[in-house]
């Protein structure tokens, strides 16, 4: 039973090397095949080619061979194209397309990432911070109203800071962000400046005019005369002004202006300077608390200007 069971098996293999010794003579096969002669002749040069290799092969096996060849056994004929096919090979190739979606997934997963920690989130903060802003104004003016009259008792700058408030309050009303912090911006900007202290002084130092003269351009047979100045806190802090120009019209924030004195003064702080080289009387006016406005010594006058 063993022996009968393994014969079909070695036909096969033997057919199998058959077909494999006629594909190796390519080019003499083929003439043969499509040529007319009898399978007769293939048969004797295949038996020559075993006998020269000491191989004998029954006769019923290079027929079979040559039969086999001329249908093309034993020939790996790949699957026709279709939806099975296209998944087989998909699933063959998985370990080059997965290493791509598994970057290209990395990359948005890094490109979602920084558009919300760099856009998305900042904006939604942003928009946090606006709403608990407009929210407060209401308690913010109250504060700075009642900041405004701890500084001061003038009736004008308390109807003044109320009539910010009340315009602003109704900015809110009506949605105008914009018209509701610049009335909180008021505000602040009045209650600070009632709160500074300083002294207007004259400066005396090296590098830096103490006075200046002008010809205005409406009369040129006048003269203009400057004593230059800054404000300086009590701690010493040379606090920045908003000073209107004369010349330009023009208000600018300036840590050092010129400030338009009369002659007396003008001759008087020159001579002071020519002594020893240091102005000794060197306030020209105080700002106190509670009050917009510089209290100035006699003799000096409205006007001032920022270049020279």
């Amino acid at each position: 039973m063993a022996k009968s069971s393994d014969a079909p098996l070695d036909d096969l293999m033997m057919a199998m090397d058959v077909v494999d010794t006629l594909r190796h003579e390519e080019g003499q096969i083929a003439k043969e095949l499509k040529s007319d002669e009898r399978d007769a002749a293939m048969i004797d040069r295949l038996r020559q080619v075993y006998a020269a290799q000491g191989i004998d092969v029954p006769d019923h096996i290079l027929k079979a061979g040559v039969e086999d060849l001329k249908r093309d056994r034993f020939v790996y004929q790949p699957p026709a194209a279709g939806m099975q096919r296209t998944f087989a090979l998909i699933y063959i190739s998985r370990a080059v397309w997965s290493k791509w979606i598994a970057g290209a997934a990395a990359v948005l997963i890094v490109c979602v990432a920084a558009w919300y920690f760099l856009v998305a989130l900042p904006q939604q903060q942003s928009e946090a911070e606006l709403i608990a802003r407009l929210e407060a104004l209401p308690a913010t003016y109250s504060e700075l109203v009642g900041r405004v009259d701890g500084l001061t008792d003038d009736a004008d700058l308390l109807s003044e800071a109320n009539r910010l408030q009340a315009s602003g309050t109704t900015a809110l009303e009506d949605g105008n962000q914009t018209a509701a912090f610049k009335a909180e911006a008021d505000l602040r900007a009045l209650a600070a400046k009632l709160a500074e202290v300083f002294e207007v002084q004259i400066v005396s130092r090296e590098g830096v005019p103490t006075g200046v003269t002008r010809l205005p351009d409406a009369n040129r047979n006048a003269e203009n005369l400057y004593i230059i100045v800054e404000a300086v806190a009590p701690d010493g802090t040379v606090l920045e002004q908003d000073i209107r120009s004369e010349e330009t019209g023009q208000v600018e924030t300036v840590s050092i202006w010129g400030q338009r004195v009369s002659e007396t003064i003008f001759n008087a702080v020159r001579r002071d300077k020519m002594e020893d080289g240091i102005v000794q009387k060197g306030v020209l006016g105080e700002k106190n608390s509670g009050s917009l406005d510089v209290k100035w010594r006699s003799g000096v006058q409205d006007g001032a200007v920022t270049r020279w």
